[in-house]
């Protein structure tokens, strides 16, 4: 096998989750707001067909750097006496991943075959619900962003001011999930919808970031007895 550091890797997948997510972003580009019509959701994901796609693929491999920065997070906090931050961490990432998993699911099959299928209700539904899901997705990347501050404040991780910084986070993705206005900022297609995955994303860059500069942790599980067979 390779000499890799594996979980150093790990560690900086946060980054790479990041900047999967941003490419993805940009080539998906804006999906058409709640209640839009026929002709307007017929155009973007009919017409757009092939960049959405490509999209999906891109934020499929973004989601799967989440789940494996989760993991560096569970594994740092587990070697820390931070066990149970830790397993709050990979509880809230899988719930974050599978609601982003839900969102690709839906882009695609928009793309793919409904929206140029005639079902014009069907397809204003999934794209209202395409909407509504990052709304509900605040929840556990709130959660996600809590017990990663909290456990490495607690384990001596990171400073003071960086977990005050992860709490401010906290709030304001949270914030995010009551963003159900009929429209303006507050709307699931408004302004601040925007700005909670921003908040998300910068908290994600830092930690992965803190993390790798930090290097692996050098504490290790206990050795296994031998056992002599006679």
């Amino acid at each position: 096998m390779l000499n890799v550091n594996w979980e150093r890797l790990w560690r900086a997948s946060g980054i790479a989750f990041v900047v999967m997510f941003i490419i993805a972003y940009v080539i998906y580009g804006d999906r058409p707001k709640v209640g839009a019509s026929a002709d307007e959701l017929i155009s973007f994901y009919d017409g757009n067909r092939v960049r959405i796609l490509i999209a999906t693929v891109v934020f499929g491999g973004a989601v799967l750097f989440l789940l494996w920065f989760a993991a560096a997070i569970a594994s740092t906090l587990r070697d820390a006496g931070q066990g149970g931050w830790g397993a709050a961490a990979t509880a809230s990432s899988a719930a974050l991943a599978a609601v982003f998993f839900v969102l690709i699911s839906l882009s695609a099959a928009l793309s793919y075959s409904l929206a140029g299928s005639g079902n014009d209700a069907i397809t204003s539904g999934l794209n209202d619900l395409a909407r509504a899901l990052p709304v509900t997705a605040s929840f556990p990347a709130a959660m996600l962003i809590m017990a990663g501050t909290f456990g490495l404040w607690r384990a001596g991780v990171i400073s003071d001011t960086f977990g005050w910084a992860g709490v401010i986070a906290v709030l304001l993705v949270l914030l995010g999930g009551t963003t159900w206005a009929s429209d303006g900022i507050w709307a699931p297609d408004g302004a601040y919808s925007r700005f909670a995955p921003m908040v998300t994303l910068v908290w994600v860059t830092a930690v992965s970031g803190l993390l790798y500069l930090q290097g692996p942790s050098t504490v290790r599980p206990p050795e296994r007895a031998a056992i002599h067979v006679r």
